[in-house]
């Protein structure tokens, strides 16, 4: 499988992710990202969907800690302001894995 192609601000979001929210030891898998460009007459920005999963046996807790911290959170993207954001379980398997899905709009600064 080739890797996901991602804009500078999704890769950029990507990358402040783990450091922003979790502990060092976490890692996410993105396993699907989707982003649209959007501008209006003030600013540049992309609307991101992504779904990210999260593996362990305290995957859930782990998730749980990211859906209710992410919206506070500050990101550190080089260009780029994150607007909003928001996160929300989506479904847990009997292996320790959990699925989060993250929407987030990101502008130019």
């Amino acid at each position: 499988m080739k890797g996901l192609r991602l804009s500078r601000a999704a890769a950029g979001l990507m990358r402040a992710l783990p450091a922003a929210v979790l502990d060092a030891d976490h890692r996410i898998l993105l396993t699907d990202v989707r982003s649209v460009d959007g501008q209006s007459l003030t600013f540049d920005g992309e609307r991101h969907e992504m779904i990210v999963k999260l593996v362990g046996p305290d995957a859930l807790e782990v998730a749980r800690r990211l859906v209710a911290t992410l919206p506070g959170t500050e990101f550190a993207i080089p260009g780029h302001i994150v607007a909003d954001i928001a996160a929300r379980l989506m479904e847990k398997d009997e292996i320790y894995s959990v699925s989060v899905a993250i929407e987030a709009l990101t502008v130019a600064d």
